[in-house]
């Protein structure tokens, strides 16, 4: 915004005396403006002296412009399509309402006519203008979600041009097919889906995606454009084309909304055609810090213990998709420093982390997890992660590592954390090494997590019977013991074992929150591998005899963490029981 220097510095008394910037540093920087001649706000707000937020409000403030706070808004979808994506990023202007006849944006910009007279043209509605910051407009193009009706159109322009085998070798980037599959590519990310599974039927292609660990199907589009979107997929994951009887692996990245997301593409034969499932991994999404994942109280003690010794395994199990790989970036980030050399081995390479060498599983090449394992223990490693442990001879290697004095991470498909020692054992592990060598087992698996807009209802007497023998050992016996057993278990106030029902949430079911859910917490479980635990695994005892001990000194199981971040609301009692209902 062009303001006069008079006007500016009105702005800058403001935020002074609104404290909100410090005095001494706006001398200084008003010295500086002397010798170069910037506009004093934008020397402000590049040396950080005062924030764009800041800076807006008072310039809002001071010109007589309503200002409007979109960084934590949630946009109505009806509202936001009165601009288009494109036209609104591009001119940072955001429909807000449709009032009274007029339509309220929000904007960087109040001053700029041309950019209000092109908008009012375009939306053919007079305009009422509110000022708001950068992240504010960021906030709400964040909230843009695809329009799907454009892949409607891609695919009826393919059908027109015709979208045989012929025209498949000559996609251009302009073609109907890319910008469908661009469309497809930008409603995932936007939608937080895990996954895109693009399934032929016999006379259909249907579209299905994993969003909050669950599919769903998001369209179904004509059959002429499979042999055109799957070849279109297969050349920006440099695959071949023409090959459609085995299988096939890839990997390409988008940039949507200024962030990076890598695709891992594979593709596989089937009756009707041939499918391709497309992993989506955005490192921008995924929070590194175990407790920000649903880590707490005596799990979270354990695993803090376990990476705290100098050497010895900590394991992480669960079924696929449980979020395994991300507890073990987040417990290496948690000991990361200058200090200590970490190197992993992964397949594939998920989040890249500065300060850790990262090496790619390449099985054409003959670098297998056992064989890169051997090699990096010649790279005088203080920390090893080995993305998976698949066989017997890298389980052996990574007992042998930890032996040795290193602190080693890893994962294994088991269905639980006690599961995890007679794993090995069927690997071929002598039962005293296992004992000597594990510091700490993590089971664990996803939940969904109750949207922000919520209802809270009673439990139902099943209900409450249920979680009485899930967790009633666990609640506070009286209203007294709230406050104590509570922060002793690390959840919210839970409720006393012998209340009538219990106060439950479930979520609003929107289009943005399918099922009344938003995003997911991890369910966890631990073993801590004491003295006791280790007579137990030198004695063959079998993964129910590990966990009984385990739970009479305290273990929390996955299940019964669940049903206690059921009752402080994280997640629903039917959730759980979806997720966890094969647990004890």
């Amino acid at each position: 915004m062009l303001l006069t220097k008079e006007l500016q510095d009105k702005v800058v008394s403001l935020l002074v005396e609104d404290g909100l910037v410090d005095a001494n540093l706006v001398k200084r920087t008003y010295a500086e403006v002397a010798k170069s001649g910037q506009p004093i706000l934008a020397v402000l707000k590049s040396k950080h002296v005062a924030t764009d937020d800041c800076i807006q409000h008072a310039t809002a403030i001071v010109t007589n412009v309503p200002y409007v706070d979109l960084r934590r808004c949630r946009f109505n979808k009806e509202a936001l399509l009165k601009i288009p994506q494109e036209v609104a990023q591009r001119s940072k202007v955001i429909p807000l309402k449709e009032e009274d006849g007029q339509l309220f944006i929000a904007m960087l910009d109040t001053t700029n006519v041309q950019r209000t007279d092109y908008i009012s043209t375009l939306t053919k509605m007079p305009l009422r203008q509110m000022m708001t910051s950068e992240a504010g407009i960021e906030n709400a193009l964040m909230q843009y979600v695809a329009d799907l009706k454009d892949v409607n159109k891609a695919a009826k322009a393919s059908e027109a041009e015709g979208s045989g085998e012929d025209e498949v070798q000559t996609i251009t980037q302009d073609s109907p097919i890319s910008k469908a599959l661009s469309s497809i590519l930008e409603y995932a990310a936007k939608s937080k889906a895990s996954d895109i599974h693009i399934e032929p039927l016999e006379h259909s292609l249907v579209i299905r995606m994993r969003i909050d660990g669950v599919l769903r199907q998001t369209m179904e589009l004509p059959k002429s454009i499979e042999a055109a979107l799957v070849s279109r997929i297969k050349i920006m994951a440099r695959l071949k084309i023409d090959e459609h009887r085995i299988p096939q692996d890839g990997q390409f990245a988008v940039v949507v909304n200024k962030n990076t997301i890598d695709l891992r593409i594979a593709t596989s034969p089937v009756v009707w055609g041939e499918q391709v499932v497309i992993r989506l991994l955005d490192k921008s999404g995924t929070s590194m810090e175990v407790e920000k994942m649903g880590m707490t109280g005596r799990a979270l003690a354990d695993v803090v213990e376990g990476i705290g010794k100098p050497n010895g395994m900590i394991l992480t199990s669960g079924p696929t998709g449980s979020g395994k790989s991300t507890t073990l970036y987040a417990l290496i980030k948690r000991i990361k420093n200058e200090t200590i050399n970490i190197v992993t081995l992964e397949d594939p390479v998920e989040y890249k982390m500065d300060g850790v060498n990262q090496i790619q599983i390449n099985t054409d090449a003959g670098l297998t997890f056992a064989s890169g394992l051997r090699s990096i223990l010649r790279q005088d490693p203080d920390v090893v992660m080995v993305g998976e442990i698949r066989d017997g001879e890298t389980a052996n290697l990574a007992v042998q590592a930890a032996l040795t004095g290193h602190l080693v991470f890893s994962t294994l498909h088991t269905n639980s954390a006690a599961g995890i020692m007679p794993r090995l054992l069927d690997m071929g592990i002598e039962p005293f090494l296992i004992a000597s060598t594990l510091n700490t087992v993590i089971g664990q698996r996803l939940v969904r997590r109750v949207a922000e807009r919520r209802d809270s209802y009673q439990s139902s007497d099943m209900e409450t019977q249920m979680l009485r023998e899930v967790v009633g050992g666990l609640l506070p016996k009286s209203p007294a013991e709230v406050a104590l057993v509570s922060e002793k278990l690390g959840y919210g106030n839970l409720p006393p074992a012998d209340s009538q029902s219990f106060t439950l949430v479930k979520g609003i079911d929107t289009e943005e929150t399918p099922g009344g859910y938003k995003g997911r917490a991890g369910l966890y479980e631990t073993i801590s591998v004491d003295e006791d635990i280790q007579k137990l695994i030198v004695a063959h005892a079998t993964s129910g005899d590990i966990m009984r001990v385990a739970r009479m000194k305290g273990a929390v199981t996955m299940r019964q963490d669940g049903m206690l971040k059921a009752l402080t609301g994280i997640t629903t009692v039917d959730e759980v029981n979806r997720v966890a209902s094969d647990l004890a």
